[in-house]
This record gives C-alpha cells, structure tokens and sequence, in this order.
C-alpha cells in the first residue's frame, strides 16, 4: 500500500482520460526520441519561479499539504485537524479517489506557505495556548501527549512528494522517513524514548519534548530550457524544539520546549519554521522518488527469496513431468497392448476408480460459489499487478492500487458468475437461482460485515480510516448496482450452455474406498499441500505486512508479478501431485480435496499474520488488535479463495 501523501495541488481535470491517453502517446513518443522525458499517466512536473517572474506555465507560490498522522504502536490513524496543530483557515480540501478514502488517507492544506527561491528563517506560524484548569484545554493537551507517547508521525507533501527526514542508522547507513513524529517522551526513570535519543538536552524525567520547529530544506532542478523555471527534486526536513521565549518574535535558539507529564497552569507552545532553497544538479526530476526507496533495503533478499521460490517451482513441475510422461504414458501403453477383455479387468491404481472419478462431490453448490468467487479474485488480482508493473499504480498515484483493485473486482462479476454457473450445472445441481444468488452475496457479504465492523470501531474512536457513510453507500452501490447484475449475466451464459462433457460413464452404484494410508488421508494431505505454495511467498508476505501495518512504501510490484506468478504455478502443481497420489490409492472424493490443499496455504498466511504481530508489531490497545485480526481475517478469506 503507497504511503499517503498529497495529491497535486490542483485538482485533475475531467478530461483526465484522455489526457491519460495523450500522456501515454507523448510518452511513446518521447521513448523514441533518447532525450526527452518519460512521465508517468496523469503526473506531470509543476514549475516554479521566483516571485515577480511568474507566467502562465510557471508559479512562485508552494503550497505544503499535510496527511493523516499514524504510528507504528497503533492501528488507528487520525487526521491533522484532531488535533490541535495549526490549522489553515477557509481552504479547501484536495479531492481524494476512493483508494484514498479506503486506506483513511486525509489530505489537507496546511498554514505553511513558501514562495520560490525565498529564505524564511524562524517564522512564526501559530501560538497555541493551553490552561489546565479549563477541561477543554485539559482535553486537548492529554491527547497530545498521549500521541507523542504512541509516536505518531506527522506526514508532509510538498508538489507530491513526501517532506522526509533523513538520518544515519548504524553502518553509516541513511534511513529517509517519510513522516517526523510530534514528539518524544522521557520515562520517569530518564530513558529516552523513540526520537528523543536524538538530542542529549532532552533529559527532564517524566517530561515530553514537542517538535515545534521545522528546519525544512527544499532542493530543485533548474529546467535546462531556462525559459520553464524550476522543478521541486526533494523537500526534507528536521524536526527541532524551542521554547521561544518571545513568541510573537521568535529566534528559533535555547532551551527545547518541555511540557511535564504532571505540568499545571499555563502551557504556551510556538510553531515556527524555517526554510531554504538549494539546487540540486544531479537529481532529475523523473528520479526524485529513489532517494526515499534506496534508503529502504531489502532488494537483495528479494533476489533470494525469489530463487527460493523457482527452485521449488523447478522441483514441482520434475514431480509432475516425471508422473505424466513416465507413469501415465506406461499405463496408457500397457492399456492399449490389451487385446482380450480378460486382462483389462485387472486393472490397478487410478484406473479403478474411472467409474466414480466423476461423481457430484458433497455441498457442490458452494464448491461452485467458491470457484467463482476465486476466479474473480485471480482475475483481478493479475490484472491489478499487470498495471503496477507497467507503473501506473506507483507511490505517486496516490490511492490508484486500491481504486483499481476494487473497480476490477466489481466488474469482474460476469466470469465468477459463469464459472459458479457452469461447474454447479457439471455437478448436476438444479437449484440455480439459489447458484446465483449465493456467487453474488455469499463471499462478498462476509468481507463487508467485517469491513463494516471494523469500520464501526474506527468510527467509535474518532479514527480518519474510518469511512464516511457516503462512501459506505457508494461502495454498495457499485456491488448492487453492478456487481450483481454482472453476475446475474455470468450465470446466464452459463447455465445456457450444455454441461461439461465426461469422457467417462459413471457407475451406479458408489465404489467403496479401501482403508487409506497415513499420508492418503484427506487432513495429512492437506495440510501438506498448503507449506509449497506458502513457502515461495513467505518472504514477499513479510514486506506486504510492513508496507500495512508498519507504513513502509512498498514498490516492488515487479518482485510481487513475479512471485503471483510462481505461486499460482506452484498451488497448481502441488494439487495435481497429490491429486494423483490419492487417486491411485483409489479416493474418488478429489474436488474438495484439490480445492482446499491449495487454499490451507490461507491458514499459513494466517499463522504467520499472528506471529508477525507478536514479534514485529509493538501494537498496544484493545481496539488496534481487533482491528489488525479483523482485517487480518479479511486478506485470509481472499487470500483463501484465490489459492483454492
């Protein structure tokens, strides 16, 4: 999930389209040409002057947004206006797309305001005063404490780009964050917490250190053809305390600004901030994301983990090569030297269960709801991770990855309801109204009554990811309204056509099974068939869950298509294996089977959701670990019926 950041400061025209597709052309054109560009769809670069040469093409004014603030202790993120930060007056708020909105993603403007090339040093934004008697003012203190406690971090946007705060990490190492906290706390034992080892004049027991001051560097690339002006490459900044003795005059030097956990009376915090311009020749403006991604390791064990993947895939598909070319081609040859009906009685293995291979399997109806619901998830989630491949769906789109997630999956209804149509009428169902109705609602209800609870929590405890009831009812209407009838249409065609041939008869009479082997046995078989599929992923899950849950960026959509890719081999193979293993022990029941040893690869995942809470997450709080399993439970479904 991209982090949230802003949008551009103006809003997108409605001829977004087909601005998109003339983009798309001037970008082909221009990967003709060697020298000129390659934007993105849909983000072009803003220019910037100084002040008195502004044109039509070029601006002076900067204009900084700032996003929800979130932590890494808690699940609940809250937009900027809960607390009580300075605030700008009578601006509106950029639009947001429903990807924003889904990921709680508040972007708002900000009383922080630069013009071009213009030196601020130490300006006063706002001074908040707080009186501890008044239980308003009480109120609101508390609730700044308790978020510096937590370690919420603030988050910027200058011209789209996240404002990060660089810092060496150990091996001399520079970790760039996307976000700066809002302060810091000291124990009543004197140690310092989270940021306040960063300064050693932090050291009051029991006392919280605020981030009143923002020393903010912005870097630009001069445009070679002078006439356009400049372009913003990377804004940066580092988070400072004072405590400004003069607040209406402040000089940004002293002591840092303190506030005592037991502190009473009068509480007065200045905001200021500084800012500086310098150009950066080297950056261009194209390549102005990678300093905050090669800041983020990791793409060695990408490497790794995907070689890991591929050797498993290799040995699966020797496995079932060797199967098909070997046993079955002896079989068939030795079936077709059969010349008197004698022999061909003793048969053996997986051809004595011909007659009964295809017998309806028990509770077809939601087999068939399943496989529907699956292919409409493995359909979009290709799609979905075709087009950020291509980089149509980066950290600088914000929103875009859910948006095109939850478009596709609504107007994918027609191939879940055919699917769900064609296999219910293969198992010799009747009931197809009750078929369609349940492809609709069945899988997509549970994933909403969950949303919805969870979205009640949110709403209880004043969160921003808690969804408008607009968008709520939005989000009905487009399953109701499109999804499915779409599926309505799917199952149409597909209960119109003739069933699925047999290419054999089956027997009247059931064949009995023979009491079967330890690792025969449905659960055993099962349970083993899910840790292949699981192990080619595990590593790419471990980055997925940080970018959720511990907000990292996640970029690497090109690892994940790839991985997609290896996992969907690897449950096929690993199915078929074990598929033949127990047909030749004679167990006819394999469609359940096949669905579900792919499918147990969810309750690895689900394992491993729990492990990774506990030994990654410093998650505190009842209503952040009903969240995290609430949506935990959300991803394991889906995660379930694309397997399967």
């Amino acid at each position: 999930a991209p982090p949230a950041t802003a949008p551009p400061a103006t809003a997108p025209p409605p001829d977004m389209a087909l601005r998109r597709l003339l983009l798309i052309a001037a970008a082909l054109a221009a990967a003709a040409a060697p020298a000129a560009a390659f934007y993105l769809p849909g983000l072009a670069p803003v220019n910037f002057c100084e002040a008195g040469k502004e044109k039509p093409e070029c601006k002076s004014g900067i204009e900084l947004f700032v996003n929800r603030l979130d932590s890494v202790e808690s699940v609940l993120p809250y937009e900027y206006t809960a607390f009580d930060f300075c605030q700008a007056e009578g601006k509106k708020r950029p639009s947001e797309n429903l990807g924003q909105v889904l990921f709680g993603e508040r972007i708002e403007p900000s009383p922080y305001r630069f013009t071009f090339n213009k030196k601020e040093t130490c300006k006063s934004v706002c001074t908040k005063t707080y009186d501890t008697t008044k239980p308003e003012d009480k109120q609101k203190l508390d609730f700044l404490k308790k978020s510096m406690l937590l370690n919420y971090q603030h988050h910027w946007i200058v011209d789209n780009m996240p404002v990060t705060w660089c810092y060496d990490v150990e091996d001399g190492q520079r970790f760039c964050n996307p976000g700066f906290p809002i302060g810091c706390y000291i124990t009543e034992d004197g140690r310092p917490k989270d940021a306040c080892v960063i300064n050693s004049e932090f050291h009051e027991k029991d006392t919280f250190y605020i981030f009143n001051h923002v020393d903010i560097k912005i870097y630009y690339h001069v445009v070679e053809n002078e006439a356009l002006g400049a372009r913003l490459v990377a804004a940066k900044l580092e988070p400072k305390s004072y405590k400004h003795t003069h607040p209406d005059n402040p000089d940004c030097s002293g002591v840092p600004m303190d506030i005592s956990n037991k502190a009473s009376g009068e509480v007065k915090i200045a905001y200021t901030y500084s800012v500086t311009f310098h150009e950066e020749k080297t950056i261009r403006w194209a390549s102005r994301w990678d300093y905050i991604l090669e800041s983020m390791p990791h793409t060695h064990i990408q490497w790794f983990s995907i070689m890991n993947s591929l050797v498993i895939v290799l040995f699966l598909s020797g496995m079932v090569a060797m199967i098909m070319l070997r046993t079955l081609h002896k079989d068939i040859a030795r079936y077709n030297q059969m010349d008197s009906t004698e022999d061909a009685q003793e048969e053996f293995g997986w051809k004595l269960v011909h007659g009964d291979i295809f017998r309806p399997p028990r509770k077809g109806m939601l087999l068939s709801v399943f496989l529907g619901s699956g292919t409409q998830i493995l359909i979009m989630t290709f799609v979905t991770l075709f087009f950020a491949c291509l980089g149509f769906l980066s950290p600088a789109n914000r929103g875009a990855l859910m948006t095109c997630a939850v478009v596709l999956w609504v107007l994918l209804g027609t191939p879940a309801g055919y699917v769900a149509a064609r296999f219910y009428k293969s198992f010799g169902g009747e009931k197809w109204k009750t078929n369609v109705l349940l492809t609709s609602f069945l899988c997509p209800g549970i994933v909403f009554a969950d949303f919805f609870i969870m979205n009640l929590i949110l709403w209880g405890e004043g969160s921003s990811a808690a969804i408008p009831f607009g968008t709520l009812v939005a989000i009905l209407a487009l399953w109701f309204c499109i999804s499915v009838p779409l599926t309505f249409i799917g199952a149409y065609f597909g209960f119109k056509k003739n069933a699925i041939e047999h290419p054999v008869r089956t027997n009247q009479i059931p064949r009995q099974i023979p009491e079967q082997s330890f690792y025969t046995k449905p659960l055993p078989g099962i349970i083993m068939g899910g840790i292949l599929p699981f192990g080619c992923i595990f590593i790419q899950l471990f980055f997925i869950l940080n970018s959720i849950w511990s907000h990292q960026m996640y970029y690497m959509f090109g690892f994940l298509f790839l991985v997609f890719i290896i996992l969907v081999i690897t449950c096929s193979e690993a199915t078929i294996l074990l598929c033949y293993f127990h047909l030749c022990a004679e167990d006819y029941h394999w469609q359940w089977r096949s669905f579900l040893t792919s499918g147990f690869t969810a309750v690895y995942f689900l394992i491993y959701a729990i492990h990774y809470f506990f030994s990654k997450l410093q998650i505190t709080g009842t209503a952040s670990t009903i969240l995290y399993f609430g949506y935990t439970m959300i991803m394991v479904l889906i995660f379930f019926l694309f397997t399967g």
